[in-house]
C-alpha cells in the first residue's frame, strides 16, 4: 500500500509509523488520520509484529496536531469534525500491541494527545510538549483532557489546558507524560532497546495486559464521542474562526470580546 502523508516500516517485530509532513511540522490532515489508522490496522494484522513506534519526521517535530493551514473550510475528511480524530485515538488504544511514542520535537496540540495515549513514550532531550487548543479557538474534550489527568494529575492537566505553555522533556519526564528522556543522539537506539525488550514477551500476556489496562478508562472513549459533536458546533462559532483566523494571519487572537 502506497501512502502520501507517512512512511511505515516493518523490521525484527517492529512496526514503525513515521508523520511525514515535516514543512508543516508533521500536523495532520484528514488524509494523514486516514494513514496512520491503516497502518496501525496493518500492524495489528500482522502476527511478525510485537510493539508499534509512532514518530515524526525530520528533527523539529513529533506532530504538532491539526494542520490549521488547511481548517479554513473544515478539513474535509470523514469524522464529525472532518477528521477522523476518534477512529485515530482508538486504533492506537485498540490494537493488541504496545505503541511507543518516538518524540523527537515538538508534541503540541494533537501531537501531545497522541503522546498521552500511547502506552509508552521515550522522548528526545530536545522535545518540547504542551497543549494550544484554548489558543486557537479548539478543544481535545476527551482523551486529551479526561484521560491526560489519568496519566499526569487533574491539577498539572487543568494547568497544561488552561495556560497553553510549553514543557520541556525533562518536565514531562517528571509529570509523568512520557518514561524517559535520553540526549537526542540516542533517541533511536534508546527506542530499539525498549522495542527489543517487548518483542521477547509473550504476545498474548502483553495483550492482555493492555486490554485490561484500557478498560479502567474506557469511558472516556464515550466522553470523547459525545464531545466531537459539541466540537462541531463550537468550530462553526466565530469565537472558534478567529482563534483559526488568527493562527493563518500570523497574529494573536482578540477572544475578549467573547466573554460579553
Amino acid at each position: 500500500m502506497e501512502y502520501q502523508d507517512i512512511l511505515y516500516a516493518k523490521a525484527d517485530g517492529i512496526a514503525t509509523i513515521t508523520i511525514n509532513r515535516p514543512k508543516a511540522y508533521n500536523a495532520f490532515t484528514a488524509n494523514t488520520c486516514e494513514e496512520i489508522i491503516r497502518a496501525f490496522q496493518d500492524a495489528d494484522f500482522d502476527k511478525d509484529i510485537g510493539v508499534v513506534v509512532l514518530t515524526g519526521a525530520g528533527d523539529k517535530a513529533f506532530c504538532t496536531g491539526g494542520d490549521l493551514g488547511t481548517h479554513e473550510g473544515g478539513y474535509g475528511g470523514r469524522g464529525t469534525i472532518g477528521l477522523p480524530i476518534e477512529e485515530m485515538q482508538s486504533v492506537i488504544r485498540d490494537i493488541s500491541k504496545p505503541v511507543v511514542a518516538r518524540v523527537n520535537g515538538f508534541a503540541i496540540g494533537g501531537g501531545n494527545v497522541l503522546v498521552t495515549i500511547c502506552d509508552l513514550a521515550i522522548a528526545s532531550d530536545k522535545a518540547q510538549f504542551g497543549q494550544a487548543g484554548p489558543r486557537v479557538g479548539s478543544v481535545d474534550a476527551g482523551f486529551g483532557t479526561a484521560f491526560l489527568a489519568r496519566v499526569v494529575g487533574e491539577k498539572k492537566a487543568r494547568e497544561i489546558w488552561y495556560l497553553c505553555r510549553r514543557y520541556s522533556a525533562e518536565e514531562a519526564l517528571q509529570m509523568g507524560l512520557v518514561n524517559v528522556v535520553v540526549p537526542h543522539d540516542q533517541l533511536d537506539a534508546e527506542v530499539r532497546k525498549w522495542c527489543d525488550e517487548i518483542v521477547e514477551k509473550s504476545p498474548t500476556a502483553i495483550a492482555l495486559a493492555k486490554k485490561s489496562f484500557n478498560i479502567d478508562s474506557e469511558l472516556i472513549r464515550g466522553i470523547g464521542a459525545l464531545s466531537m459533536h459539541a466540537l462541531k458546533l463550537f468550530y462553526e462559532s466565530d469565537e472558534s474562526a478567529e482563534g483559526g483566523n488568527a493562527y493563518r494571519e500570523k497574529r494573536k487572537p482578540n477572544f475578549r470580546k467573547f466573554r460579553k
